[in-house]
């Protein structure tokens, strides 16, 4: 575990938020782009605080690995989502839970679900707190007496790794970097990195369906897990590893996006791969986004899987700090641990040729284990300092939020369209304008992911009503287009409400029923998936 203490309200470590002279800076850029000043305001601090005492606290027998001290349960409040630093820079840590659990092994989780199955207190899994949805806040109801945040911090160990068939065993708990660590001395690695790589976990990718960084073949965690063990409280859900099987419905694949509702994920089994060695990268332009796209998906089609095939509009790339003549820039990349990857560096530029790009620098082909060049690194560099960015304009006055999606290709044109007409519309009528930037964050054969990133000034004191008239009008626009409400971002308590019209009833119903074979007291995250009263 790091010495180094986690921001209260903001994005990450405390020490890495930007300094006045960095918020200086980053108000001349957005008030450049939104046509308006902007200045740093005063940050918060824990004093400022408006917290609740418990209503229940831990038992005698659980005390020794909980804790209801009141920096625990301030930092166990929220997610990361702009709703949720706004109300923690305000100080509102008004859903905050009871008390904090710090399990040891299996057998003090199971300890803690047993008394609150008895004690009717709602159990919320928490990993690195980093989720945009909602998924962590105990916004549970009125039916639990009080709420426990499970932190599985302790479970951060690989277990076991198997190199001949490239598997590990990894507890929940562990982080992208504790376990990546820990698979580097095996020459071997899980290559998965989210965008919160730095502090989300192994158990929270696998509840959330997270996507990875790369952009094409194996995209989400679904893709590496060969089995998962969890603790339910009607017992231990434990599947056999395998690399494929069709005996029956998969349990796994239940598991997978149960977003804390059937119990606690506290390890699994993942496929690893050993670490690249060889990589190329280039940059290529485009006059238009719309033949960016139709290079994207002769790329998605053409087999040779790209580990970076991002298509930034320009403004996307302004905000990353990536130069453009033109109007998008695909950043596009190979890796491999086997072989050179010039053949299909050249293949991939025939390609984007053919749609009309440019690459005016050549591609970079590369034998060693560095973080990239040009464009690219600027990018990668960019894309995980994002977060703390998005806190930082919080700190400015600056409604920042973004919002994905996944469309089939014969749908992106429709869908992009209506996103943006519904999004500058809503940001026109509660704020009076803004900016909207797009991406696409992983393209498959049968279509992409678009990410939308959306800027205006808010309005002190009526940021989180400005917020959730742009998010309901850029949900229903993907929705009534054929897009998916979320490709990567979970589904939590925030998109509940559209992913009950994306879903199939019986489906609905045939989880409700799972969930009450599995919780039968319904102590297990109320309020993520289904409504909190939703048995």
């Amino acid at each position: 575990m790091s010495d180094r203490e986690r921001s209260f309200w903001a994005w990450g470590w405390a020490d890495a938020f930007p300094d006045e002279s960095a918020r200086q800076a980053l108000a001349m850029q957005v008030g450049a782009l939104l046509g308006r000043s902007f200045s740093p305001r005063p940050l918060p601090s824990l004093e400022s605080v408006r917290l609740a005492a418990p209503r229940v606290l831990p038992p005698e027998a659980l005390a020794p690995f909980s804790s209801a001290e009141a920096e625990d349960r301030i930092l166990h409040t929220y997610g990361k989502s702009y709703r949720d630093v706004v109300r923690a820079y305000r100080g509102d840590f008004s859903v905050a839970p009871d008390w904090v659990c710090y399990p040891r092994s299996e057998e003090d989780i199971e300890r803690l679900l047993a008394h609150c199955a008895a004690e009717g207190v709602a159990v919320i899994p928490f990993g690195g707190g980093t989720s945009v949805v909602g998924g962590v806040e105990a916004a549970v109801g009125d039916g639990p007496r009080g709420v426990v945040s499970l932190d599985l911090r302790r479970l951060d160990r690989v277990l076991e790794v198997e190199p001949v068939s490239r598997s590990a065993r990894i507890q929940a708990g562990a982080t992208g970097p504790v376990l990546e660590e820990q698979l580097a001395p095996h020459g071997l690695t899980l290559r998965h990195f989210p965008q919160s790589f730095e502090f989300s976990t192994l158990g929270g990718w696998i509840a959330t369906r997270a996507g990875g960084h790369f952009a094409t073949l194996y995209t989400h965690i679904d893709d590496l897990v060969s089995s998962v063990r969890m603790i339910t409280p009607a017992g231990v859900w434990a599947s056999r590893r395998l690399p494929a099987s069709g005996a029956g419905p998969s349990p796994d694949r239940l598991a997978l996006g149960s977003e804390g509702i059937l119990g606690v994920i506290t390890e699994a089994w993942v496929r690893l791969q050993a670490r690249p060695r060889y990589r190329a990268s280039a940059s290529v332009t485009f006059a238009h986004f719309k033949d960016g796209v139709r290079a994207c998906r002769m790329l998605a089609q053409s087999g040779l899987y790209p580990s970076n095939c991002r298509l930034l509009d320009k403004t996307d790339a302004l905000l990353g700090g990536v130069f453009v003549d033109g109007e998008a820039v695909l950043l596009l990349a190979f890796e491999s641990a086997d072989h050179p990857l010039g053949p299909s560096m050249d293949r991939a530029l025939a390609l984007t040729a053919e749609a009309g790009g440019v690459c005016p620098e050549g591609p970079v082909l590369r034998e060693d284990r560095g973080d990239g060049a040009g464009a690219q690194a600027t990018y990668k560099k960019s894309f995980f300092r994002a977060p703390y960015l998005q806190s930082a304009l919080v700190s400015l006055g600056v409604l920042a939020d973004t919002f994905e999606t996944a469309c089939t290709w014969d749908r992106f044109e429709e869908l992009d369209g209506a996103v943006h007409d519904a999004v500058l519309s809503a940001m026109q009528r509660a704020l009076g304008g803004g900016v909207l930037a797009r991406r696409f964050t992983h393209v498959y054969p049968d279509g992409p992911a678009p990410y939308y990133t959306f800027l205006a000034p808010a309005r002190e004191g009526h940021e989180l009503e400005a917020w959730a008239a742009i998010k309901d009008a850029a949900s229903r626009a993907i929705l009534a287009s054929g897009g998916t409400i979320t490709h990567h971002h979970a589904v939590g308590r925030v998109h509940r409400p559209y992913w009950q019209s994306e879903r199939p009833e019986p489906f609905a119903a045939a989880l409700r029923a799972a969930k009450r074979a599995v919780d039968p007291a319904g102590i297990m995250n109320p309020g993520a998936l289904f409504e909190p009263d939703e048995r």
